[in-house]
């Protein structure tokens, strides 16, 4: 995709954009960095920063591996959380995923990047299909908000 194409989105994105950009595997390293800082000026701390960071890896990761090697990156502040949407341009999740996601073998070297990202987030939506996928994740910034 071009940059200045449109990129598939869950919804509407906020409009306390602290980051937006497109990438490819030679930003993942930089990107991982920048949404750590992101996201602790906005207010996430600890593991559940550190699980969110990890969480928004994985899908920058699955962007770049599995959907046409560039993607689209949007973190923006909402009240009480932070929240990132990834989209890419590939063709789109091969099946439907269970629901409630299952857990991956311990044996299986692959597959593990979705599943991560959703049980270390509060939220979790995924669109896919011949356009792209996009997966948009949201965690607060505290645990006894709603």
């Amino acid at each position: 995709m071009r940059e200045d194409q449109a990129w598939p989105t869950v919804g509407v994105i906020g409009t306390r954009i602290l980051l937006s950009e497109t990438f490819d595997r030679n930003a993942i390293t930089a990107l991982r960095h920048s949404v750590a800082s992101c996201a602790g000026a906005a207010g996430l701390t600890g593991d559940r920063l550190d699980d969110f960071v990890v969480a928004v890896n994985e899908l920058l990761t699955n962007a770049v591996r599995h959907g046409g090697g560039t993607g689209r990156v949007a973190v923006w502040a909402e009240d009480g959380g932070v929240v990132c949407e990834v989209s890419d341009s590939g063709r789109g999740l091969p099946a439907e995923r269970p629901e409630p996601m299952v857990r991956p073998p311990a044996n299986t070297p692959g597959g593990w990047g979705l599943w991560l990202a959703e049980e270390l987030t509060d939220t979790f939506d995924i669109v896919t299909g011949g356009d792209g996928t996009t997966v948009r994740v949201s965690s607060r910034t505290s645990l006894s908000q709603p």
